[in-house]
């Protein structure tokens, strides 16, 4: 499904692409650096261009003389001989590399950072986009290629706007050149570009589509190997039981063999166009000096042309070969951008934050929710939770019960029917003031590798006082001062705590901003009875004023709540 919906965007001009994920400013930036370019290719035509009278008025002194240019220069110095003159054309020349260096270095440091800062734009929106994914979006998306999206795909669609600017650069300065060397000798140029222009259209249909299947290749073994990782680290300990790390070795080892060895080809092939046409093009140029000493039989009337084609060759040379490998770069990227366009115009709904109060009741009228079209999960449900209820959810597995709460609570929308909160309805404009009237304490608990605080506030500010408060409430405190108090690192997935005191951290965090609404996803059914009573002993204590939503297949667990509902 993914493959095909590339394939069609692909169907779309690159241009179109970069010009919908530029911003206006960009496009303000991108004709600066147009002007930029332009400016950088005369300089280097320039260059190339005062090498020929320089080399002319060193090996004859009086053809200063016979140029009206450089006579006018001559008398306006005021020089006293040739030697004086060819000198200050020299130092001149020294003076105008020395900026034209300047100019270059400061061009490429344009280019460049707007090239990254695209890279940091691109992660950035994708990153946004995910976190404004609705839940059930979420849930179809693989992990693995999210992540390499945000990190790889970015920098590819990144590197395939450069690799565009770098051509256009070089593209500007080879006209230039070229058009100087038109002027100098028509026939030979003629010659040149038609021998190089066939060899240009050989390599680019050969070895570019090479390239461009590489690349695509490439970032589905990235895929692959991303996948094989965090299936490894995510199934560490059931690996370990069932002594799998053989199989694991040798699936990991034929992916990252793969991806080397396509890796291997193609740099091995990026570089080759430049060695074709520099063997060539100096093949040609020898053939032309030795063609033009026996025509002309007079060596030091064409050692000024030959230095100018040499120049100009030893200048246009590496710009052909840049933008081949510009070209065939922007090809092993191509995916990347096609990837980041696809996630830019996926359409996602905007949430907004509008004040919604909970002071009375929440009530569901006729809600209706299908994962799958035309296969309803919920159907026309109606429920009304008056606040401070004690509500238990119970029923077989597959019924239902986490999917409707996690209606209740905003994480999804439903199809049909709506929800009222205090007689408002729950839409997009409050979606997000009501969530955050929730605390959440799901059956599997995400701890990362950082401290106990860290954890509880995820991206919150840190108040210790308030995190201390909570690890109270959650009854972890006496444990965590006997560490490091509330910086005592739990490790990755909280494997240096045990199961009671990861749901312990959950429930301190579900109350840090103290929640209305307290929500417990099946929260102890991986907890032995003792640690399930004394946590639900804590969640029934910490939930006297607050609404509580039990979603439980143990008895012992709901035995408090008032009201149980069955969902069928």
């Amino acid at each position: 499904m993914k493959k095909n919906k590339i394939k069609s965007y692909s169907n779309i001009s690159d241009l179109t692409k970069i010009r919908y994920l530029m911003s206006r400013r960009d496009k303000v930036i991108l004709i600066f650096l147009l002007f930029a370019t332009l400016s950088i290719s005369i300089i280097e035509t320039i260059g190339i261009s005062i090498i020929m009278p320089f080399i002319t008025f060193a090996s004859n002194p009086n053809m200063i003389f016979e140029n009206k240019v450089s006579k006018y220069l001559y008398d306006f110095l005021n020089a006293s001989n040739t030697t004086e003159f060819i000198v200050w054309f020299g130092f001149t020349m020294i003076v105008f590399y020395v900026f034209r260096a300047i100019a270059n270095i400061a061009y490429s440091y344009a280019l460049n950072r707007f090239a990254f800062k695209k890279y940091h734009f691109f992660a950035y929106r994708l990153f946004c986009k995910t976190t404004e994914l609705s839940y059930l979006d979420f849930t179809n998306k693989n992990a693995d290629t999210i992540r390499r999206n945000i990190t790889t795909e970015a920098m590819q669609a990144s590197q395939f706007i450069q690799q565009i600017l770098l051509m256009a650069s070089e593209i500007i300065t080879i006209t230039l050149m070229y058009s100087l060397l038109l002027i100098i000798s028509w026939k030979m140029t003629i010659v040149l570009t038609f021998i190089l222009g066939i060899n240009v259209l050989l390599i680019t249909k050969t070895i570019s589509k090479t390239i461009r299947k590489k690349g695509e290749m490439q970032a589905e073994l990235s895929e692959q190997f991303l996948k094989i990782i965090t299936k490894t680290l995510g199934n560490f300990k059931i690996i370990k039981l069932k002594g799998e790390q053989g199989n694991v070795l040798e699936a990991f080892n034929k992916a990252s063999l793969e991806k080397v060895s396509t890796e291997i080809i193609t740099q091995t092939l990026l570089p080759l166009p430049k060695f074709i046409l520099e063997t060539i093009g100096f093949c040609v140029l020898t053939a032309s000096v030795v063609y033009i000493l026996i025509k002309y039989n007079d060596a030091a009337a064409v050692i000024p042309i030959i230095s100018m084609y040499a120049l100009a060759l030893y200048r246009i040379l590496p710009s052909v070969n840049k933008i081949l490998a510009s070209y065939n770069m922007s090809r092993f990227h191509k995916r990347g951008l096609d990837i980041v366009y696809e996630d830019m115009i996926y359409h996602t709904e905007a949430e907004d934050n509008e004040k919604i109060e909970f002071n009375e009741k929440v009530e569901l009228k006729n809600i209706t929710f299908e994962y799958l079209t035309n296969k309803p999960i919920i159907k026309d449900f109606n429920l009304v939770i008056n606040k401070g209820d004690k509500i238990a959810f119970i029923g077989k597995s597959g019924a239902g019960k986490s999917t409707l709460v996690d209606l209740i609570i905003g994480i999804y929308k439903p199809k049909s029917g709506e929800m009222r909160i205090d007689g408002k309805l729950l839409d997009n404009s409050n979606l997000r003031s009501w969530r955050k009237k929730i605390g959440y304490i799901p059956q599997s608990v995400f701890l990362f590798d950082g401290s106990v605080a860290e954890n509880i506030v995820l991206n919150d500010k840190i108040d210790k006082d308030k995190i201390i408060e909570v690890c109270k409430k959650a009854r972890i405190w006496d444990f965590l001062e006997k560490n490091q108090g509330i910086n005592t690192i739990v490790g990755d997935g909280g494997i240096k705590l045990s199961g009671g005191q990861k749901q312990r951290i959950a429930i301190a965090r579900a109350l840090y901003n103290n929640p209305e609404i307290l929500v417990l996803d099946e929260a102890t059914s991986a907890l032995d009875n003792d640690t399930e009573s004394q946590i639900m002993d804590e969640i029934y204590d910490v939930s006297k004023d607050k609404t509580l939503l039990i979603i439980a297949h143990r008895l012992s667990t709901i035995e408090r709540c008032p009201i149980k509902i069955e969902v069928k």
